[in-house]
């Protein structure tokens, strides 16, 4: 059990490097200081709840599914797009297998199996947990447009362009027509109905 607690340890320590490391697309579209990996998958899982209550699903299992859908990167970093077209990336599920290996199966199984059902979509959870990294980018699109980075545009089209639930397409659309402060102004203003 010591060996055992001693490896999860280590992956605690590992999936912190979430923190350190940025999302590179954000850097190939020439943003400077873009947000890290735990920043994005923060926000997702709170999309995901979003989307699941929305659309009839557990909330709960989608926000897990989010926030351990990019935990792999601590081992391959955030390839951009671009890059997976010239390097072969290991499968997500082989990864997180790697980082599971020799940790409590109580724990160990739990993540495999999550990080399975986000990769094959078995599920309205996972779905909805898709919805919302592809959300989240958009929104972090717009956002760093508002803040004056002018190559924003493919990752809104291709964010827009791969949800797939009806919840989800209805947020996108309400955030291309709104910015990114206008909940402030009504907050400000009086109009606490958000």
């Amino acid at each position: 059990m010591a060996e055992e607690l001693a490896r999860l340890t280590d992956l605690l320590y590992e999936i912190g490097l979430l923190k350190r490391y940025r999302r590179t697309g954000w850097l190939v579209a020439g943003v400077r200081d873009p947000e890290s990996i735990a920043d994005h998958s923060f926000r997702t899982s709170i999309i995901a709840v979003v989307i699941a209550a929305l659309e009839g699903g557990n909330p709960e299992r989608a926000a897990l599914l989010s926030l351990l859908h990019d935990t792999q990167e601590t081992r391959t970093t955030d390839i951009p797009h671009i890059g997976k077209r010239y390097v072969k990336a290991t499968a997500n599920k082989d990864i997180t297998a790697d980082q599971t290996r020799c940790i409590p199966e109580s724990v160990g199984g739990m993540i495999r199996g999550a990080v399975s059902e986000y990769e094959e979509r078995s599920s309205l959870e996972a779905v909805c947990a898709r919805d919302a990294d592809k959300l989240e980018c958009l929104i972090q699109a717009l956002e760093y447009r508002e803040q004056g980075n002018q190559n924003m545009q493919p990752w809104i089209d291709s964010s827009l362009a791969s949800l797939k639930t009806a919840s989800a397409k209805r947020l996108a659309d309400e955030a291309l027509r709104t910015g990114s402060l206008d909940w402030m102004t009504r907050v400000l203003n009086g109009n606490q109905e958000i």
